[in-house]
């Protein structure tokens, strides 16, 4: 072993020998199999110790809140709102670490019929850092026979706000997971184990916890999904597959031959060749898989005029933000180390040998379990055309000199914003493209370091492992169970805590434009916005602007004693022009970005896995967002762009009242899936003043579908939508039903009990959402006392 600066370094018999950058002239690192030596830069080892130091010695994990320390990571607020798990050796007693194995292995027991965590390890620890707990009253039950009552509703909603308050942060927000899809982790270790930094960043206890997390995840029939409650696919099953190899783990290990059933369900349905697209990508930079089996992602569409209708800036920045790095990767056709290991899975992952398959012939080839969007013959007209006739020309002198433009265009890019997003990144995916990028440009960069120094942001540890998250939703849920809690009538008994939040949205909103001349960068304006997440990631969302904002102005309007100074009024003024700004031209509002291109550009979403990822459009539940938060803010400060305000509402209404469906719903595209988006579609509506006699929207009628098993967040949801409808006017039955379910499964010690998974995004893949279990629950109580027992 090596010694560096204090920090100690094994290399475990997986890592390889020799790690070479080829687009790097003479930059190499020396990679020796145990006991032998490690050698890496004395630069990176010192980040290594600033960073990763704790992780070596501990035994217990600890979630650490508001901190961060060292010279690669850099913050806008003081790290207001950071969450982020590490080792603490003095951490738990005996009795607590026993306490946490036990969940565990009950996670571990119960894994096919429960895959979704309860967060408990979290739990635990801010109920212990924040007692001695508010008294609790006694649990309630009501019969089935019985009404629900004022008593059996204040009783309930004491006793979950009380509980809801344990796990309150110092700086005011509610850490919780956000998780759930298994494709952003498996890119991290690919891309930890090409730089030859994956026993270096990742502890022995960071890679336990991973495969404790693959494994807890696997399907009974050997695959792995793209999200932890789905089927089994391709994609997820090659990933997590290759993540425990390069883990550590053998052909043969797990229990009951878990990676040999993984071998054989991928083998069973085609083998790797099968993968979709962004597998495709992976594999290849892994040297798993051949560029020429890969449809062109090129670098040079960055050099084209912007306003060109397939100009990458036309897309929405998920997407762009994805094929910026892909683009840079694809285009120097980047491939670690061909290592024993790599050999060895090449020989594992395929039905043919690797050396005779025909690569081009697999371009189009993905596994039907995996396919969602199946792609248009024009689009592969276009991926044709790139193959055959403009890579081949690319790639000869004199073009090979616009491609090294079109590289130099890409890193610029990555750059700015990296350096905007303080290395956040805007999301899972995009981070780990970031960081390889920047390593593959220069591995001994500041911008690789500082990537390394935002890592643990990604980190979420539960009973079912060690996970990687979106990027964390503090802002968005901090302003939901804010209102929450407002609306119960109880907010008085609870000043401590709204001060405490009221603080944490006011250190959160974002107080400037990103830097530059940012609309050549394609970047929208910022200042005044609230992110998903913490001030540092720096993202503008409408919905979490309109949510943040509303709670601003609510907890405005409360004494100063009790909840602390108003947010200054310019701050105001500019998160309401955040919210103009992003309506589009059908009244909908947009999430991210105004919509910048046409809607047939969908037909070219090459992703096979999701769908309406290429442009941004109008949403329901932003639009709603936006619609309330701009009546309140009319009301209390009418004359500021008033007029403008009100084209903006009316057109909104219209929007919400087109997008219905046949069947009475809304479609939502932020959480499972008609329910949630047909609350805020009502919500927005009665907020404008309709009611149930007078709204043929609110009048329609929606059902599930037949034997769904009830859930309590979809019921809170259903709730809310039936109360703000004037639905207990004409006959209270349904809702006194569905409060009986929230009050009745009420545990003991306040919670609510973890159930399955609610949150969505690009209408395929899951999200789960910890806090949402509390939120609604609360606040549809507490819109029945507020609304019906104290109307």
């Amino acid at each position: 072993m090596s010694i560096f600066r204090g920090i100690v370094i094994d290399a475990p018999d997986n890592l390889h020998n020799s790690i070479y950058c080829p687009s790097i002239k003479d930059q190499k690192y020396s990679v020796a199999r145990k006991p032998q030596n490690v050698s890496i830069p004395l630069s990176f080892a010192s980040l290594i110790s600033c960073i990763y130091q704790p992780f070596f010695a501990s035994t217990m994990w600890k979630l650490r809140i508001a901190e961060g320390s060292g010279p690669w990571l850099t913050t806008t607020n003081g790290h207001v709102g950071r969450q982020h798990w590490e080792f603490d050796p003095d951490a738990g007693t005996p009795e607590e670490r026993a306490q946490v194995d036990k969940v565990r292995e009950e996670f571990r027991k119960n894994g096919f019929r429960r895959q979704q965590s309860a967060d408990l390890l979290m739990r635990m620890q801010l109920r212990k850092e924040n007692s001695p707990c508010p008294p609790m009253p006694p649990p309630v039950n009501v019969k089935e026979t019985d009404d629900v009552t004022e008593e059996a509703v204040t009783t309930t909603l004491r006793r979950g706000i009380s509980f809801f308050s344990t796990l309150q942060a110092n700086d005011g927000h509610w850490p919780a997971e956000s998780a759930g899809p298994l494709f952003f982790l498996p890119p991290l270790v690919m891309a930890l184990y090409i730089t030859g930094t994956l026993n270096m960043i990742l502890s022995y206890e960071h890679q336990k916890e991973i495969i404790r997390y693959i494994y807890n995840h696997q399907n009974e029939d050997g695959g792995w999904g793209l999200h932890i409650e789905g089927h089994s696919i391709m994609f997820g099953s090659v990933f997590n597959y290759i993540t425990l190899r390069l883990l550590g783990e053998g052909p043969e290990d797990g229990e009951h031959m878990a990676m040999a059933r993984g071998r054989k369900w991928i083998l069973d349905h085609g083998g790797a060749v099968a993968i979709p697209s962004w597998g495709k990508f992976w594999l290849s930079v892994l040297g798993l898989y051949d560029w020429a089996g890969c449809n062109p992602v090129p670098p040079e569409f960055w050099l084209i005029p912007k306003f060109f209708p397939i100009h990458p800036a036309q897309m929405i920045c998920y997407s762009r933000l994805v094929y910026m790095p892909m683009s840079y990767l694809y285009g120097k056709r980047f491939v670690g180390a061909i290592t024993r290991l790599v050999h060895s899975l090449r020989d594992e992952l395929y039905i043919q040998p690797y050396h005779q398959i025909n690569w081009s012939r697999t371009r189009y080839t993905c596994a039907k379990d995996d396919l969602y969007y199946p792609h248009p013959l024009v689009q592969d007209m276009l991926w044709g055309f790139l193959y055959h006739f403009a890579e081949p020309i690319l790639l000869r002198w004199p073009f090979t000199t616009l491609r090294e433009k079109a590289l130099e265009k890409a890193m610029e890019h990555i750059h700015y914003e990296d350096e905007n997003s303080r290395y956040f990144c805007i999301g899972a995916v995009e981070k780990v493209l970031w960081l390889l990028a920047c390593w593959v440009e220069d591995p001994d960069s500041e911008a690789f370091k500082r990537h390394i120094a935002r890592l643990p942001d990604y980190f979420w540890v539960a009973e079912d492992g060690l996970k990687m998250q979106t990027f964390g939703s503090q802002a968005w849920e901090g302003a939901l169970a804010i209102q929450a809690i407002l609306r119960s009538n109880l907010a008085e008994e609870y000043v401590p805590m709204l001060k405490k939040a009221h603080d944490f949205i006011k250190a959160s909103q974002v107080q400037n434009n990103p830097s530059g001349n940012f609309t050549k960068m394609h970047r929208h304006i910022s200042k005044g916005c609230w992110t998903f997440s913490i001030q540092d990631h720096g993202w503008q969302a409408v919905d979490c602007t309109a949510e943040g904002l509303k709670v601003a102005l609510l907890l405005g309007q409360m004494p100063p004693e009790h909840v602390g100074d108003k947010i200054e009024i310019g701050r105001l003024y500019d998160a309401v022009n955040i919210i103009l700004s992003l309506q589009g031209k059908d009244g909908g509002f947009r999430a991210w970005e105004p919509q910048r291109a046409y809607r047939w550009m969908e037909m070219f979403n090459p992703t096979d896995l999701f769908g309406d990822v290429i442009i941004e459009r109008g949403y329901v539940e932003c639009t709603s967002s936006a619609i309330q938060t701009l009546l309140l803010f009319k009301k209390l400060h009418p004359g500021h762009r008033e007029s403008e305000i009100e084209r903006c509402i009316s057109k909104a209404l219209a929007y919400i009242e087109d997008e219905q469906e046949q069947d009475g719903s809304w479609y939502g595209r932020w959480a499972i899936c008609y329910t949630y988006a047909t609350w805020f579609a009502v919500e927005a509506l009665v907020a404008c003043g309709m009611t149930y006699n007078d709204s043929p929207a609110i009048r329609k009628e929606y059902t599930n579908l037949e034997g769904d098993r009830s859930n309590l967040v979809q019921t809170s949801w259903a709730l809310l939508t039936l109360i703000a409808a004037g639905q207990v006017e004409h006959n209270p039955a349904p809702i006194h039903r569905g409060l009986r379910l929230l009050i009745n499964s009420q545990m003991e010690d306040g919670d609510f009990p973890q159930q399955e998974i609610t949150g969505v995004f690009f209408k395929n893949c899951i999200m789960q959402y910890s806090a949402y279990r509390n939120v609604f629950p609360i606040w549809a109580l507490g819109e029945f006392r507020r609304r019906v027992l104290h109307a």
